[in-house]
C-alpha cells in the first residue's frame, strides 16, 4: 500500500504552530495526508494551514486547544469526530523555563503532566482503537533525552518525558502487531524556535537568527522519523544522541543522573 492508503486519510499533529510539528505536518502533506493541526495559537495555524494546502494541494483543519487544559482531549476528539485520522503525532511538551522545581508554583508542573501525559494517553487511547480495528495507521510521540535520567531544572519535564518514552514502548508491544505502528522519538538538543527563545534568553545567543551550538536540525529529525516509522519501538534522533544513551545505559542510574546533570550545565553555559 502507499503512504497515503497506510496511514492516512486524515493526520492529527499536535504542537504544529512551528519547529518540528509544523515540519512534521508539512512532510505529512507531502506524502499526501489531510493533515489537523493543533495547538494553543491559531493565528501561526491558520497561516501554515494555508501553506500546506497552497503547496501540497490537501486539505487542512485548525484546531486550537491548550494541552494542559482538563478538557483539551475532549476538545480535541469533539473537534475531529467526521475525520478518519490514521496517523497522531504528538510534538507536544517542551519546557520553555528551564527552571528549579521549587522556583515556580506546584501547578506549573501539574499543567506539564497534563500537558506531556495525560492529554497525550487520553488522545492515543481514543485515536488508536479505530486504526487497530483497520489494521493499519501510526502513533509518534516525540520524547527527550531528558527522559533518560533525571536533571536539574528540568523535574517535572524529566519525568514527563521518561512517562511518554515508557508509554510509546509498552504501547508499541500492543499494537505492531495488529497493523499499527507506534514510534517513541528520543530527540536531544534540537534547534527549534523554542529553543533559540529559550537560550537567548539565558544571554546564550545574541540573536534570534543565530543557530545554538551542538544542536541537530528539525530536518534531521523528520528525515530519522520518517525514515524509522516502522522501526518502533524507540528511535533516538543522531549519533552523538545514541552514543551518549549507550553509553548511560551501561553505568548505574547515579552516574547516569551525574552525567545529565553535567551535560545540561555545559550546555545552558552553567559550566
Amino acid at each position: 500500500m502507499s503512504f497515503e492508503d497506510t496511514y492516512g486519510p486524515w493526520a492529527l499533529v499536535v504542537g504544529a504552530s512551528d519547529g518540528i510539528g509544523s515540519a512534521f505536518a508539512e512532510e505529512l502533506a507531502e506524502r499526501g495526508l489531510n493533515v489537523v493541526l493543533l495547538s494553543r495559537r491559531g493565528q501561526v495555524l491558520a497561516a501554515l494551514a494555508e501553506r500546506i494546502e497552497s503547496r501540497f494541494g490537501v486539505t487542512t483543519r485548525v484546531v486550537t486547544a491548550d494541552l494542559a487544559d482538563e478538557s483539551a482531549a475532549d476538545a480535541v476528539i469533539e473537534a475531529t469526530a467526521d475525520l478518519d485520522i490514521g496517523t497522531l503525532v504528538y510534538c507536544a511538551g517542551a519546557d520553555p523555563e528551564f527552571k528549579p522545581f521549587l522556583a515556580q508554583p506546584v501547578g506549573a508542573a501539574e499543567a506539564m503532566l497534563r500537558r506531556n501525559c495525560l492529554t497525550l494517553m487520553r488522545l492515543c487511547h481514543h485515536y488508536a482503537g479505530p486504526m487497530v480495528s483497520r489494521g493499519r495507521g501510526a502513533v509518534v510521540v516525540l520524547g527527550s533525552g531528558a527522559g533518560l535520567a533525571g536533571g536539574p531544572n528540568m523535574v517535572a519535564y524529566s519525568a514527563t518525558k521518561a512517562f511518554d518514552m515508557v508509554f510509546a514502548e509498552a504501547l508499541w508491544t500492543e499494537l505492531h502487531g495488529k497493523g499499527v505502528d507506534v514510534l517513541g522519538l528520543i530527540l536531544g538538543k534540537t534547534d527549534t524556535p523554542a529553543l533559540r527563545r529559550l537560550e537567548h534568553a539565558r544571554g546564550n545567543l545574541a540573536s534570534l537568527d543565530e543557530r545554538p551550538k551542538d544542536t541537530a536540525t528539525v530536518d534531521d529529525v523528520i528525515a530519522e522519523a520518517f525514515a524509522n516509522l516502522t522501526n518502533g519501538p524507540t528511535w533516538i534522533v543522531g549519533q552523538d544522541m545514541r552514543a551518549a544513551a549507550q553509553m548511560m545505559g551501561s553505568v548505574s542510574r547515579s552516574d547516569a543522573v551525574r552525567f545529565i546533570m553535567q551535560a545540561s550545565a555545559a550546555a545552558m553555559g552553567d559550566g
